[in-house]
């Protein structure tokens, strides 16, 4: 096992990531790529392979070793979706090492990591709930600032095709809303949604600066409520 690989996976904040085999590391074509992403290339893949020699000072040390961190999870992207790379996340899916599913209707399923873009540096990981099939923040700071594309996008819809045994039954449990016991009435629900989509219409149509009847109506609106104002100030003068 390589010692610096090891110490990467087992420091604070880096359990999402599982180890990555000493062979695949240091096979070229598994790397194709990578050398114009990374800074340092390769002094970082040596750092990364224990083969680092270098005799530099504490801020070059540093900048490499920043660059080793963006080489592993950028090649960590690419093992997850081989068989090995899949068995053991999988291992690591079955202990809950990702977290469970924070919906209470969801009854602790366990998450896994996932990515929204596959382009580094443009979104942090998120936690991918197959039951509910949303997705969430990781709870933890340390988490929540790995960079998404060192899982990918594909990643946990590769396991579940490769293991559809591990696919949960979708949850038919919905939150109902209930007053003193009784359901809330269906219509009010929907009168809900319908003003909810109508004031996002509207500030959509603002942001575009497309004339629309919102600005009467809701100069209508405000007159009324003035006038109405108006009438609740007004006092009536006592019978004599």
């Amino acid at each position: 096992m390589l010692t610096n690989v090891l110490q990467f996976i087992s420091s604070r904040g880096n359990e999402y990531f599982c180890e990555i085999d000493e062979e695949y590391l240091t096979d070229r074509f598994n790397l194709t790529g990578l050398n114009v992403e990374v800074q340092y290339y390769q002094y970082a893949l040596d750092l990364v392979t224990d083969v680092f020699d270098l005799d530099c000072d504490d801020d070059m040390r540093e900048q490499i070793e920043k660059s080793a961190r963006h080489l592993y999870g950028l090649v960590h992207a690419r093992y997850i979706v081989t068989t090995r790379g899949l068995a053991k996340m999988l291992d690591k899916f079955k202990k809950a090492d990702f977290g469970k599913c924070p919906r209470v209707m969801c009854t602790s399923q366990p998450l896994l990591p996932m990515g929204q873009s596959d382009v580094p540096n443009t979104s942090p990981v998120k936690l991918y709930c197959a039951r509910c099939e949303d997705i969430y923040n990781p709870k933890s700071s340390r988490h929540a600032a790995i960079d998404g594309a060192y899982f990918g996008t594909s990643f946990q819809n590769i396991l579940f095709q490769v293991y559809p045994s591990m696919m949960p039954a979708k949850t038919q449990r919905r939150y109902e809303p209930r007053v003193f016991g009784f359901k809330v009435h269906a219509a009010a629900a929907l009168m809900r949604w319908q003003a909810m989509q109508r004031d996002d219409m509207k500030d959509r149509l603002q942001a575009a600066k497309v004339e629309s009847g919102f600005e009467e109506e809701d100069e209508e609106m405000e007159s009324e409520d003035e006038l109405d104002d108006e009438m609740e100030g007004e006092q009536v003068a006592p019978p004599l």
